[in-house]
This record gives structure tokens, C-alpha cells and sequence, in this order.
């Protein structure tokens, strides 16, 4: 079985991001490279639990861990407080040490749940990710952003926690759906537009065998985006620069999955409108051109992703922006774009805000009649 390992050189807490197909089957190994634990929580959902649970247990306990299985519903609902807390008395009642660690099988709500968890019990304790989805492998798995949702917003509450190390094997993407596969690649485009033309250029090249679902294309996609984000955290783990760019689409998206409902919309589908969104936004505040926003709708459209058909009010959008991890000062901020690589993070005016927020939703209502 052969496999990428992507360093993540963040400062004080390293680690590889392994890539391949079958890593399932060596995941016990892997870990045992780099904690020794001698327990582990293995947190899933019971939907992936079903499908890999056995499996992953198996490997873990065939190299010595003692295994203690946790399972949530799945779906965004389980990323709360409430859940975490039910997770941290489990890990309690089991035992779980200082030196032991946490395993989070599953897509992004499992690895934030899991990670959150990992970074509060004993006030720190090492997880390893296992990203089961197409979204997780190329984007949450990665950097160490754990956390939960408030009722007032989406990942209010969370922790800086790097994992020990990511494994993502490819193969397990073979049983996502037709939603979950487009979810992710909203966060695919997403990193391909502000990595720059090398990323975006064989994104438009390649888009179709991604689309379809190729086992090759696939894996380079995972590859690109990890070697990316990795490089991304690296410089800036904690989000005081650079890393700002990964919000890219994120504060519309976020505001559209809040007003809409948590679990409604996906989050990559959602993050797509908020590329489309921000484009747009970025001509108009004079930095890109429709040219620009143009190649990014080919993009967009080429993967299979067609503008959100949606009704959501334009003031209760706005309102759900300014609670908004990313606003400052009382002012909503926007991950803004010149051109592919090129990226801004800056204010926008409540008077710009409203008028383009309107006028999306007017496009909405006129595409539904």
C-alpha cells in the first residue's frame, strides 16, 4: 500500500498527514508511530461507526491499544455542547489518562466534536484524525481548528488543537453520497482559487475526473489540498494572518447554513455560494474583475456545483454575519479576492453589504418563479 506523508511543520507541534488508499488497514501502526497511549477513545457517528468501526478497532487492538468505542448521531446537531459534555463523562467513566489518546473517526463533525474533546479532558490529552469524508481529508482534519456550535453561531466555542497525526485514506470515499461528494468540493475549489493558478489551472483541467469520482484524480486533489492547508497552518496556526484565507467563502456560507438551520445545507455546497458571493463582492469593492468571477463560475459549474436555489432574508443573513467568528469591532469581514493567490481580508461597508444581500436574494426569488 503506498501512501504520501505531508509534514506539517507547525511550530511546537509537527506532524505528518498521511495519504493513501487502504490506510484503514494499517491505522493502529501508524498511531503507535507516534503516542504511546495505551487507551483510546474512538469517537465516530454511529452512520461511519457501521461501516468502519470494526474494521478501525480491529487494527488499533491488534497493536496493543485498548479500545473504547463512543459513538454520536450523525450530522451537525451532535457538534454541541451538550454532546461534548457526554463524551468527556464517557472518556471519564473509562479511564482515559493523560497519556492516553482520542481517535476521531468520521467527517468534519466528528473530527471537531472529537478533537474539542481531545483538547479540554485533563486540559489536553493527544487525538489522532481519520477523516472519512471528502471535505474532512481535504479541509477540517487538518490544522487543528476544534470546537462546537453555539445557538447564537456555527464553531463559537473551540480549541487550537493540532492532531499527532491525519490519516486519509482514500478509498473510504467510494461510499460517500452524491451530497457529501459535493460537499467537498466546495472546499477542493476553495483552496484551488486562493492557492493560485498551479492549483486552480489543474483543478479546470482535471475537474471532470474529479467530478466522476476517479481514484487517481481523487487522490492528488486530497494530496494538493493537504500539502496546501499544511503549509497554510504552518505559517499561521492560530489565524492571525495569513490563515485568513482559508475563510474564503465561509462568511456567507456560514451565515446561509446558520439562518437555514444547522444540517440543512452542507457546508461545501454552502461555502460555493459564498465563493460566488464574494467574487462578486470583490469586483465591486475594485479589486477583481468579472473575468475573474467568470473563471470561477466555469469552475464552480464544471464540478457540479450550480448556484444554491435558495430563500433567506437578506437582514437575517446580516445579522447572522456580525456574530460571525471573523467580525471585528462590530464590522463583517470578507475574505476578498484580486485574483487567483491573490486575497484580501478587510471590513465591508453595512451600506455594500446590504445592497449586494439584496440583490442576491431578489436573484433567488426571480430563479424559483
Amino acid at each position: 500500500m503506498s501512501s504520501d506523508r505531508i509534514h506539517a511543520g507547525v511550530d511546537g507541534s509537527p506532524y505528518e498527514i498521511v495519504v493513501g488508499e487502504r490506510l484503514l488497514e494499517s491505522c493502529g501502526t501508524i498511531l503507535a508511530e507516534v503516542t504511546n497511549a495505551k487507551r483510546v477513545s474512538l469517537i465516530t457517528d454511529s452512520r461511519v461507526g457501521e461501516l468502519y468501526g470494526p474494521q478501525v478497532s480491529a487494527h488499533l487492538a491488534s497493536v496493543g491499544f485498548e479500545v473504547h468505542a463512543l459513538s454520536v448521531a450523525p450530522g451537525e446537531e451532535s457538534k454541541s455542547w451538550a454532546v461534548a459534555g457526554q463524551l468527556l463523562e464517557a472518556m471519564a467513566r473509562d479511564g482515559i489518562e493523560r497519556g492516553d489518546a482520542v481517535v476521531a473517526l468520521g467527517g468534519g463533525v466528528v473530527g471537531d466534536l472529537a478533537g474539542f474533546a481531545a483538547a479540554t479532558y485533563l486540559r489536553g490529552i493527544g487525538f489522532a484524525q481519520i477523516p472519512t469524508t471528502l471535505l474532512a481529508q481535504v479541509d477540517s482534519s487538518i490544522g487543528g481548528k476544534t470546537g462546537v456550535d453555539l445557538s447564537v453561531g456555527k464553531n463559537l466555542a473551540g480549541a487550537f488543537k493540532q492532531p499527532l497525526v491525519v490519516i486519509a485514506d482514500t478509498a473510504v470515499l467510494s461510499t460517500l453520497s452524491d451530497d457529501e461528494w459535493a460537499s467537498g468540493l466546495g472546499e477542493v475549489a476553495k483552496s484551488a482559487v486562493i492557492s493560485g493558478d498551479d492549483f486552480l489551472g489543474w483543478l479546470e483541467a482535471h475537474g471532470e475526473g474529479l467530478a466522476s469520482r476517479e481514484n487517481e484524480v481523487c487522490a492528488e486533489a486530497v494530496r494538493r489540498c493537504a500539502v496546501f492547508k499544511a503549509g497554510i497552518v504552518a505559517a499561521d496556526e492560530r489565524e492571525a494572518d495569513a490563515r485568513e484565507c482559508l475563510n474564503y467563502g465561509h462568511t456567507l456560507g456560514h451565515a446561509m447554513e446558520k439562518v437555514a438551520g444547522f444540517g440543512t445545507l452542507s457546508h461545501g455546497v454552502a461555502v460555493t455560494e459564498g465563493m460566488r458571493f464574494a467574487a462578486r463582492l470583490s469586483v465591486e469593492a475594485g479589486h477583481a474583475s468579472m473575468a475573474f468571477v467568470e473563471r470561477q463560475d466555469r469552475l464552480l459549474d464544471a464540478l457540479g456545483l450550480p448556484a444554491v436555489e435558495t430563500r433567506l432574508e437578506p437582514d437575517a443573513l446580516l445579522a447572522a454575519m456580525h456574530s460571525d467568528k471573523k467580525a471585528r469591532d462590530g464590522q463583517v469581514r470578507f475574505v476578498l479576492m484580486d485574483a487567483p493567490g491573490l486575497w484580501r481580508c478587510e471590513p465591508v461597508s453595512e451600506t455594500m453589504l446590504k445592497e449586494h444581500l439584496t440583490a442576491w436574494a431578489e436573484s433567488k426569488r426571480r430563479g424559483q418563479e
